[in-house]
């Protein structure tokens, strides 16, 4: 998640950095100060700091620019704010759409509905008993799809955590070298274990858990732990740099463990 989301500070600072980019080179503070709406002292405290940090550059007296470095920050935040943009759009504030969910028993349409979510997927129980409501506008029978609309609410739900397990390639020793015992474990607390390389099919296998998926592990890791699972991913030394850098892109909490 983005810092400006959680820190009115960074918030700000992020303000400030916008407009510097939007008025360079030729920079008026009293301006700046009126659209962010803190004080024109504030403001030159907040240049000075840029400048520190090397986000800006003083290029002269009211003249400033942003620096690489000072673009490279403004993109990762505005793409931090855009997935939790996206979030609220699509997970949150899903009103006006229709969504698909498994009925945990026969429904009928028209009848209101408590949504939840299991392993990743929407469920609809009948009745309104939890924090997210919504109205059936299909039948459905135990198990099979409902269509689902009218929502109000939050689904309940916390966001889910990866466990990177790192086995050695296969020039050193592959799953016969790994922790077989300590993997299994970690599966059999984790909702899905997916595989990052043929190292991670094999201990995986080894451990009797057939992995959910073999490529995009990390994206696929990250997208689950989004929606509340929890998630193994096995993958050699070699693979789990590309493992961890799809998940840092996801902001996505996890931990790597060697085994």
């Amino acid at each position: 998640m983005s810092d400006a989301l959680s820190d009115k500070r960074t918030a700000t600072r992020l303000r400030v950095l916008v407009e510097i980019a939007d008025r360079q080179p030729a920079v008026s503070q009293g301006e700046i100060a009126d659209s962010v709406g803190v004080t024109s002292q504030a403001v030159s405290e907040y240049i000075r700091e840029l400048v520190d940090d090397g986000l800006v550059r003083k290029e002269g007296r009211s003249r400033y620019a942003v620096t690489k470095e000072g673009v490279d920050w403004l993109f990762q935040e505005a793409n931090a704010l855009q997935r939790f943009a996206d979030h609220v759009t699509d997970d949150v504030l899903g009103s006006v759409q229709e969504d698909t969910a498994i009925a945990t028993a026969d429904i009928d349409a028209g009848e209101q509905v408590t949504i939840s979510v299991r392993e990743g997927l929407l469920h609809a129980t009948p009745g309104e008993e939890g924090p997210a409501t919504g109205v059936a506008t299909t039948d459905a029978d135990e198990g099979t799809d409902v269509s689902i609309t009218s929502f109000e609410g939050v689904i309940d739900m916390t966001t889910g955590t990866v466990t990177v397990a790192q086995v050695p390639p296969a020039r050193n020793g592959g799953s016969r070298e790994a922790d077989i015992d300590r993997l299994a474990e970690l599966c059999a607390a984790a909702d899905r274990c997916v595989a990052a390389d043929v190292e991670g099919v094999v201990s995986l296998r080894a451990a009797d858990y057939e992995p959910a998926v073999t490529v995009a592990a990390g994206e696929v890791a990250s997208a689950a732990a989004a929606v509340g699972m929890t998630v193994v991913v096995a993958a050699s030394t070699d693979t789990v740099g590309r493992v961890t850098d799809a998940l840092r892109d996801g902001e996505t909490n996890y931990d790597v463990t060697t085994l």
